[in-house]
């Protein structure tokens, strides 16, 4: 399917529905009962326990030094060669926006269906985007993007295909926000590919806003200039550093939300959904009314997250705690 044109100008485009739009959801069901419970986004319901902020983070701007820290950090954390082969952002959304404008005019595979945003940013940037099953159906593409563990469904791209599917010269990118707890191959960068890597979703701490790119230095000084300076915070490179740090929590985090996963697939199965996969983060799944299902949910304080491409399908995020669960289990009945 054809998403964007190549003559400097993207296409029109409705904006994208995310998840945790609670504001929506109370509009749409005015007399749900509060709080809300919100199952629409993929980020770890359980967050990072973070220490005591020092009140220099929010006094004075972040250093160079801080910085450097972080990155270092970070390397260790995801894998990478250096810290020269990291970019820190706030948040991988800006990362996603940058890239594009940063590459000459191509041809953008991205294989989907996936997170919206990845085609829209190339698109926005002037690029021929086109959206794609599978490798199979890049060939002729000069950036193919894919997600690894993918939104919504979980399907895994192995990184060493994913950069034989580009051309000579073109870009690989592999946006790996949900792989933090996986099993899954969290890959390293190299010549031609880009990893983006997101913070919030994993630690639970997504109004932080810091993210990360994995890429050759070149193009992570680049980046870093589009960025401008001081473009994470404070607070922001206290809390990654405390978390990144952290390999315990993480492994422990992992196990903890792979039980809830399993948790979860059981009472969707016991509602009659067909899981259509999903990371241990979140679930998606098939039912025969899903939007009766969506509608109940909805009226019991419960949002979760619907595609209108796929109106069958709704993607649960995890209950926070033994409340939500009952609440959501009552409705699931």
């Amino acid at each position: 399917m054809r998403i964007g044109r190549g003559d400097g100008v993207a296409d029109e485009a409705e904006a994208i529905p995310h998840g945790g739009d609670l504001g929506a959801a109370r509009r749409s069901f005015p007399d749900a009962p509060e709080p809300w419970i919100d199952l629409s986004t993929g980020i770890n319901p359980v967050p990072y326990p973070l220490p005591p902020f020092e009140a220099s983070t929010l006094h004075r701007l972040p250093s160079p030094d801080d910085l450097a820290g972080l990155k270092r950090i970070a390397a260790a954390a995801y894998g990478a060669p250096s810290p020269d082969h990291v970019a820190a952002a706030p948040g991988t959304q800006i990362l996603i926006e940058t890239l594009p404008r940063l590459v000459p005019w191509s041809r953008v595979a991205v294989i989907g269906p996936t997170y919206a945003e990845h085609a829209a940013a190339w698109a926005r940037g002037g690029h021929t985007v086109e959206a794609v099953p599978d490798l199979a159906g890049a060939a002729d593409a000069t950036v193919v993007v894919a997600v690894s563990p993918n939104n919504p469904d979980g399907r895994v791209v192995d990184s060493r295909a994913l950069r034989r599917a580009v051309a000579s010269g073109g870009l690989a990118v592999l946006d790996q926000a949900f792989v933090d707890l996986e099993d899954a191959e969290q890959a390293a960068p190299g010549p031609g590919l880009v990893i983006l890597r997101s913070f919030g979703k994993t630690y639970g701490l997504a109004g932080l806003r810091l993210g990360f790119a994995l890429a050759e230095p070149a193009l992570v000084r680049r980046l870093e200039a589009a960025l401008g300076p001081w473009a994470v915070s404070g607070p922001a490179i206290a809390a990654g550093c405390a978390a990144l740090a952290d390999e315990a929590w993480r492994r422990d985090a992992a196990e903890a939300r792979g039980r809830d996963a399993a948790r979860l697939d059981r009472m969707i199965h016991r509602a009659g959904g067909r899981i259509i996969g999903g990371t241990r983060l979140f679930r998606t799944a098939a039912f025969d009314d899903a939007p009766g299902l969506f509608r109940r949910l909805g009226e019991a304080g419960l949002y979760v997250r619907r595609f209108p491409e796929r109106p069958d399908q709704l993607r649960f995020g995890l209950p926070p705690d033994k409340t939500a669960w009952c609440r959501l289990s009552r409705v699931l009945r």
